[in-house]
């Protein structure tokens, strides 16, 4: 695998990844891996979690012949800035530039380019695919068709019940409900003016906060028309996998669907009951395999079709 680091400007910042390029001479189709939320890596590497989601799909889409594009998020690994500071409508922003530094790089063929984006990344293929100059297809790994609000609050439902069991104790002994408690922190964050703020005790990304509360995908997804694969695992805590059923109904482009029963979020089998704790455990797996061969033979048959 030839793999090169390639840095590129966004705004004020210089954003640094990594290409990946199939053997051959060229042009190759490409891909453009867009990472989840939070202060993630190139490879989807938190400090405190490896999760390595665009690194196994780089892997794996250029042993389909692919080309792929993996980059940092703003102040993280190589590139510079502070994630903290960043919105979401920058880490779009970001995206979008990286998407023009793949499409014109040597060896690329810029007719047929996808974005695959996972999480917070399925948001922003999304955004990309609504934008004027659309890529050849895009694939949505455990999308949110809500508005982020309500899947905040969403997810809190759904967290609750699988904490431990000390935990869900302590909670009854404060009389805590989860959910309100998440929705009290809600009105602390719209209140706030600043990029970084503190609420509830934890310095957070407060603009993206604010940003990704208000944000409701549909506006975007009902201006796709390029092909669109969407994929949920069916053990999701963290998006409604019923939320795919909006997807197929909101894009007027051609639209694919699955829900992958026993697989997380973190896009690896999770067996018994649903639960985040399990991620730890998750992560030293590899992707689970019917999620990858997805991906791989979606994305092959965009290169068919355009061919």
């Amino acid at each position: 695998m030839r793999e090169t680091t390639v840095t590129f400007r966004s705004g004020d910042h210089t954003l640094a990844g990594t290409l990946t390029s199939p053997d051959g001479d060229g042009p190759a189709p490409a891909v453009l891996l867009v990472p989840g939320s939070g202060p993630v890596d190139r490879d989807s590497n938190h400090q405190r979690m490896p999760l390595g989601i665009t690194r196994h799909l780089a892997h794996a889409l250029h042993d389909a012949g692919f080309a792929t594009f993996r980059y940092d998020k703003r102040g993280v690994g190589a590139s510079t800035g502070d994630w903290r500071a960043a919105g979401l409508h920058d880490n779009i922003a970001d995206a979008a530039r990286a998407l023009a530094t793949l499409t014109a790089a040597p060896g690329v063929d810029p007719t047929t380019v996808l974005v695959v984006g996972h999480s917070e990344g399925a948001l922003i293929a999304g955004a990309l695919a609504a934008a004027g100059t659309p890529p050849t297809g895009v694939v949505l790994l455990s999308p949110s068709a809500t508005r982020g609000e309500e899947l905040l609050l969403w997810q809190a439902a759904q967290i609750a019940p699988t904490l431990p069991a000390p935990v869900r104790a302590l909670l009854r002994l404060l009389r805590t409900d989860l959910v309100a408690r998440v929705a009290k922190n809600h009105a602390r964050i719209r209140a706030t003016t600043t990029d970084v703020a503190r609420v509830d005790g934890a310095r957070i990304n407060a603009r993206w906060s604010r940003e990704f509360m208000a944000y409701d995908p549909r506006d975007d997804l009902a201006r796709i028309t390029v092909p669109v694969l969407a994929v949920t695992g069916g053990k999701d805590l963290q998006v409604d996998a019923a939320d795919l059923e909006t997807v197929a109904r909101t894009v007027p482009g051609p639209v694919e669907t699955h829900v992958v029963p026993d697989v997380s979020h973190l896009l690896r089998r999770q067996d018994g009951p649903a639960s985040m704790s399990r991620y730890r455990r998750e992560v030293r797996e590899p992707l689970d395999p019917r999620v990858v061969g997805l991906v791989t033979r979606w994305a092959a048959a965009q290169v068919a079709r355009v061919g």
